[in-house]
């Protein structure tokens, strides 16, 4: 089986940063994509940041920064994907926008052994691997935020997945990357999220409700439960706007009411509280 030595992410926010992140540590030539020019180069600073913030945290080398340094490049053109032996979209949460991502890394990357894969949340992998002419070598990675901190990947195989594009991923996941891996069937919400967004939605119903603040909600989840971050801190720290997006994408597949998202958090999405990345959602984050 062929070691993966260069990798293509596309999309270099919060989950693309991180990836491209961890697998330039790890060894491998990684190119990243953006929209425009003036998006990479704002990836660009984000991962530099990222891995100047280990550097000081004692996370990382000095040797091991500028090494991962030389092994990252940049681009606001998907036809320079072309060589990559593996690529990883991580677009913003969008049937459309990462069907159309995948369809033109299809059209481009020329070695036809190439793994796509999309880091997705919720939407269903087989919608994706459809839109490409090899399916087979289609397959969810579902990354956790931060990457370079969270230990899990989520591998999910759609029905068309060929077993050798399988263990090819959890390959470069387990050995290039370092992560664990748990394997998902192809259903929406997968494992992790099947289970943590129905809590995350009841604790905004309880805001809602008035039943009690935030800030008691979440104390009482990280003292009586002993959860490192409590539910509204994280929706803060996931988004509430890709919050909002999982939730729709579950409900539109399993018309379950505790998947629905909530009236607070789509006037909180409408009025532009999105949590950290805005400055605001539950908790004020520009102090």
């Amino acid at each position: 089986m062929e070691t993966v030595s260069r990798l293509g992410v596309v999309g270099c926010g919060l989950m693309g940063s991180g990836i491209a992140e961890v697998a330039a540590l790890g060894g491998v030539d990684v190119l990243v994509a953006e929209s425009s020019s003036d998006a990479a180069t704002a990836g660009r600073r984000r991962v530099e940041a990222s891995l100047d913030r280990g550097l000081r945290r004692g996370k990382i080398t000095e040797e091991a920064r500028d090494g991962a340094r030389s092994r990252l490049s940049y681009t606001a053109d998907l036809k320079d994907m072309a060589d990559r032996q593996f690529v990883i979209e991580a677009v913003a949460e969008n049937r459309d926008l990462k069907a159309g991502v995948l369809r033109t890394l299809d059209q481009v990357v020329t070695d036809p052994e190439a793994v796509l894969a999309t880091n997705t949340s919720s939407i269903p992998i087989v919608d994706l691997a459809v839109a490409t002419r090899r399916p087979t070598h289609v397959l969810g990675l579902h990354f956790f935020n931060p990457v370079p901190v969270q230990a899990l990947v989520e591998i999910i195989p759609a029905l068309t997945t060929s077993p050798d594009t399988v263990v090819r991923a959890r390959a470069f996941v387990s050995e290039a990357l370092g992560k664990e891996v748990v394997e998902a069937s192809d259903r929406s919400g997968f494992v992790v999220n099947a289970l943590l967004v129905p809590y995350l939605l009841a604790a905004v119903r309880m805001v809602e409700a008035g039943a009690a603040t935030a800030q008691d909600i979440d104390r009482g989840m990280e003292l009586g439960c002993a959860h490192p971050m409590g539910p509204l801190r994280l929706l803060d720290l996931i988004g509430l706007d890709t919050a909002q997006a999982v939730a729709e994408s579950m409900y539109e597949e399993f018309k379950e009411p505790l998947y629905a998202p909530p009236a607070l958090l789509r006037r909180m999405v409408a009025a532009g509280r999105l949590g950290r990345k805005s400055g605001q959602g539950f908790y004020d984050h520009a102090v």
